[in-house]
């Protein structure tokens, strides 16, 4: 049996959030966020003079009746907005929890399957944003684009994202730069991106940086989810072993002790710092998950302390 990607207890809960955009909206359908247009949501706006053929319900006799003038009052257009999950499904998240054989005896707390608490992740800010009345679409990606759920609207729409979701498939070399290249492959509209992976992505920071200004460049809110295990950020390994390239499928004899994996762990601290900074810098909300903290605390503790997600 597969587990599920959100618990049932869970569900209710992530009503009660929603998606932390910083941008007002402008959209094409009717939602529950304020766009930078006026229009007929419940919200008030301001005041402006009346004007022959306006709406005679919004004319406020109040102001009348203190001024002798007449205004209408004036709301907020409330629109949806767009939200593209992509979610990485190249080998290297194919690691941790029961698939990752290397993980048994190493000593660290249990953890998920990285593409498993991935794919968690990815669900639960889709669910939310179909409560919210947001328009979801989902990519699938590893060297290219392997998978797309085209844009779907409503919360009786959340069982198709589930199955999208958990049938996905892993396998390939992660390469957002590669599968992102085509047009068709971008969001078509401003809207809001997040991107569920490990970014152990050929090319580095480079092919990461050339992405994301690509993203920004059709008005996308970016947010970056990096999910890695204990295993990848602590190794609990040594001796002379064999390492094997998930993704490229070679190998290479190494010497493991602890001065290798103090090199280890400088490197991988530069790289995620170097994606922190290059966020930083442009107004991208970088989040870093690790697959050992249950999915709950995931969604509650590391997504909401980010302000990603809000109540």
């Amino acid at each position: 049996m597969i587990d599920p990607l959100l618990p049932p207890s869970l569900i209710p809960r992530l009503e009660r959030l929603s998606i932390a955009s910083k941008r007002r909206v402008r959209g094409t359908t009717q939602g529950k966020r304020r766009s930078g247009r006026l229009g007929a949501s419940l919200e008030f706006a301001d005041y402006r003079e009346y004007a022959p053929g306006d709406d005679i319900r919004r004319f406020d006799w109040g102001v009348y009746a203190r001024t002798g003038r007449p205004f209408v009052r004036q709301y907020w257009d409330e629109q949806e907005l767009h939200v593209n999950l992509y979610l990485d499904v190249s080998a290297s998240m194919d690691f941790g929890g029961n698939r990752s054989i290397g993980a048994e005896g190493t000593g660290v707390p249990h953890a998920e399957n990285k593409l498993h608490y991935a794919k968690s992740l990815a669900a639960a800010v889709g669910y939310m944003a179909l409560a919210g009345y947001d328009r979801v679409q989902t990519t699938l990606f590893a060297s290219e684009v392997d998978g797309k759920l085209p844009p779907i609207r409503g919360k009786a729409s959340a069982a198709r994202l589930f199955t999208f979701l958990q049938d996905a498939k892993v396998g390939g070399v992660g390469d957002l730069a590669t599968a992102l290249r085509r047009p068709q492959s971008m969001p078509r509209q401003a809207g809001m991106t997040w991107i569920f992976s490990d970014f152990w992505l050929e090319g580095g920071i480079d092919s990461l940086g050339e992405t994301l200004s690509w993203l920004l460049a059709t008005g996308q809110e970016i947010v970056l989810v990096q999910v890695l295990s204990p295993e990848e950020i602590l190794p609990k390994l040594s001796g002379d072993l064999r390492l094997l390239d998930s993704e490229l499928g070679t190998g290479k004899e190494i010497a493991l002790t602890g001065k290798v994996l103090e090199r280890y762990g400088n490197a991988l601290e530069q790289y995620r710092e170097e994606i922190a900074r290059f966020c930083s810098d442009r107004g991208i909300r970088y989040v870093q998950a690790t697959t050992d903290l249950p999915l709950e605390k995931g969604i509650f503790e590391t997504l909401r302390g980010a302000g990603v997600v809000g109540s």
